[in-house]
């Protein structure tokens, strides 16, 4: 039993040993070792098999007795010399102990540290190279058997396990491969879509000019010629042929870029002759003849164009003279839309030209039509005036009055015409500043404070006192010339009206603080005032009253003009428009005519009072009515003035309020076609309204003396 033990003490002490403990490692080839690289350690047993030699030294009896039991029996002799074996097998064993055992540091042999595991094994095992166990029993020979039988088994298996798994390992490498392989294929298609499907979108951008890719060419060309000539002059064979790699590199690169801007072309010439298609439009402005020669051009480009595509679907890059071709068919191409674009413009103009003159026939026809009809109405009011006592004219005192007054408007003119039309850069330079001071701060007036407004006043009042003002950072007076406070007079009163014409038209409660200023300059300067009327009264006649009679030989337009109507290029000014500028400058005029400017002494009257609004309104009554302009001026100037002339009159107006209802309307309502009946319907309401409540509200936008503090 006791032999057995030591049997297996000595087996696990084999099995514990470095070369026992040798395990297969599947990534030896990785790390660049060689298959068998554990057996070429240093040999040695586990530290247990030194615990088993110390309990054989330590017990040499048993020892004995277990060698000689093997052999049937045994002398003091043999026992001692089996123990001496025993010795010797224990220092044979303790010399294989490894280096690093904490119990025995002893050498191995220089035998022992051989090269190759085989070595190593073939001196651990065979009983040729211990001659020690050669004087073993019969048992001690057969357990080396058994260990050596072991160790040669444990070694073929380890070899067949290490071919196994080799040939698993050469399977999975090849497995591996073959899906890397796969996957390589797979993103080499997936490349090739994704470079197909930029080619196709770089198709559609943008090309540059064709003149300058043919001179990029052309440069690219002498570059090619130029290396060729270099080329020649190469003597080595490998710089001979690194050029030639190069430049078919760079003529394949080339290539490309040719068809792509070729590609680009032919999308380029195809949309555009989409265009030469005959459209809706192109069908009612241009002849059919002109659309199919236009169409048939733009398909033979297109075919041009087509044949060196073709080319290229060969497999062969289009060539410089290709490209050239196709350039010029798109630069045709182009030219040929521009010119189809213009003669389209032009035939619309033409027509659209041709519209306008059928219009200006039509509304000329119609305008005549009308002037016959007011023609004949006046003749019959005429007729009719002549039994009734109503004129067709103003008094002979109020067209003696208005006549003074245009002719002083034209001495005027006259007198500044020299400083109107001088080309002396000094004098014209002073006539700007003169003319910006004068009328920048009749644009400047509204309502937004007193302080304002008499601020505007005051710059006014000094200008045309003589003093110097400061207009666009530079100082400048009347009195740097002649005519200057002619003209500055002149230009003031043309800028008053013309508030009138236009702010007040757009604006009914911008009349008043216009208004206030234009009164206040009046009471100072009279001849401004004298100037404002004359102007008022040329582009507003119906504020004289007056209404200028047709003279014979007369043309139509001048005497619209006459009329006050804008005469230009384009025609008459429609009616709508011109009602609302007499509007606007009546409206002026009735406020100007009750406004005083409140920093100067109330002593004495207005030098145009609310007289000359009751003599207005009593001259308007005493004249035959036209269509629609009188029914529009009387609400006007009722709706502004009313107020102040009820308050001034007080039965007085209201007895002309109820001649105006019974007796006036009645004539306008004759002389009014249906269509015009807007202004008399709204006359009337007025009408009604202040008769019954005896009174006329007061005007919208009046000034009242809390503005006069802000």
């Amino acid at each position: 039993m006791a032999s057995k033990n030591l049997l297996r003490e000595t087996l696990q002490g084999l099995k514990m040993s470095k070369k026992g403990k040798i395990k297969f490692d599947p990534y030896w080839a990785e790390r660049g070792e060689h298959i068998l690289e554990g057996y070429k350690g240093d040999l040695g047993l586990s530290p247990n098999c030194a615990g088993v030699m110390d309990r054989l030294s330590s017990r040499p009896l048993k020892k004995s007795s277990f060698l000689c039991s093997s052999s049937g029996g045994c002398s003091p002799d043999s026992s001692a010399g089996s123990v001496s074996d025993i010795n010797t097998i224990n220092t044979t064993f303790s010399a294989a102990t490894p280096l690093k055992n904490k119990r025995r540091h002893l050498a191995v042999s220089d035998e022992m540290n051989s090269e190759t595991p085989e070595a190593d094994v073939s001196k651990v095992s065979s009983p040729v190279s211990l001659p020690a166990i050669s004087l073993l029993s019969s048992k001690a020979m057969q357990t080396a058997g058994c260990i050596d039988r072991i160790e040669k088994k444990h070694q073929e298996k380890a070899k067949s396990a290490l071919r196994l798994r080799q040939e698993k390992l050469v399977v999975a490498v090849a497995d591996a491969a073959s899906e890397q392989l796969k996957r390589f294929e797979e993103l080499m298609e997936l490349k090739q879509k994704q470079e197909d499907q930029s080619m196709r979108d770089m198709r559609d951008r943008e090309t540059k000019e064709s003149m300058v890719r043919y001179e990029k060419l052309k440069e690219e060309q002498r570059h090619r010629m130029k290396n060729l000539n270099l080329s020649q002059k190469v003597a080595e064979p490998e710089q001979q042929q690194l050029w030639e790699a190069e430049l078919e590199r760079q003529t394949q690169v080339d290539g490309r870029e040719r068809l792509q801007n070729l590609h680009t072309i032919q999308v380029e010439i195809l949309q555009l002759n989409q265009l030469l298609r005959p459209s809706s439009q192109t069908k009612t402005d241009l002849p059919p003849t002109s659309i199919s020669t236009y169409s048939t051009r733009g398909n033979q480009l297109c075919s041009q164009v087509s044949v060196v595509v073709r080319k290229t679907a060969e497999g062969q890059f289009p060539s410089v003279e290709d490209m050239t071709m196709a350039e010029q068919a798109l630069h045709e191409m182009r030219a040929l839309i521009q010119l189809m674009q213009e003669e389209v413009v032009k035939a619309h103009e033409w027509k659209k030209e041709e519209q306008e003159q059928e219009e200006k026939r039509r509304k000329m026809a119609a305008l005549q039509a009308q002037q016959d009809v007011q023609k004949k109405a006046a003749q019959s009011a005429q007729q009719k005036a002549m039994k009734k006592g109503l004129q067709n004219t103003a008094e002979d005192s109020t067209l003696k009055w208005y006549k003074e007054l245009q002719q002083t408007a034209a001495q005027c003119a006259q007198a500044i015409e020299q400083l109107s039309t001088t080309k002396d850069a000094q004098t014209k330079k002073l006539k700007q500043e003169l003319q910006k001071a004068a009328t920048i701060p009749v644009s400047q007036i509204s309502s937004n404070s007193g302080s304002q407004l008499r601020e505007i006043f005051d710059k006014i009042d000094k200008l045309l006192s003589g003093g110097a003002v400061v207009s666009g950072g530079k100082s400048v007076s009347v009195s740097q010339h002649p005519q200057g406070l002619d003209f500055v007079s002149y230009k003031l009163a043309e800028k008053f009206v013309k508030q009138g014409e236009e702010e007040v038209a757009s604006h009914h409660e911008a009349a008043f603080p216009i208004a206030v200023v234009a009164s206040g300059i009046w009471e100072l300067h009279p001849r401004v005032g004298d100037l404002i009327l004359a102007c008022l009264h040329k582009k507003c006649p119906y504020a004289v009253p007056h209404y200028p009679p047709m003279k014979d030989g007369t043309p139509v337009e001048e005497y619209q003009k006459i009329l006050g109507y804008r005469v230009g290029e384009s025609g008459v000014e429609d009616q709508d428009s011109f009602l609302k500028r007499m509007s606007g400058m009546i409206r002026l005029y009735a406020a100007i005519i009750q406004m005083r400017w409140p920093y100067i002494s109330k002593q004495g009257s207005l030098p145009h009072g609310l007289n000359h609004g009751w003599r207005w309104l009593a001259q308007m009554l005493n004249m035959e009515p036209l269509a629609d302009i009188t029914a529009t001026l009387l609400l006007d100037f009722l709706e502004v003035c009313g107020n102040a002339l009820m308050k001034q009159y007080q039965g007085q107006f209201c007895k002309l309020m109820l001649y105006l209802k019974e007796e006036y309307l009645p004539r306008i309502e004759a002389v009014t076609s249906s269509g015009q009946m807007g202004s008399v319907s709204r006359l009337q309401e007025f009408l009604e309204t202040a008769l019954q409540n005896q009174q006329i509200s007061p005007p919208k936008g009046q000034l009242s003396s809390r503005f006069w503090r802000t």
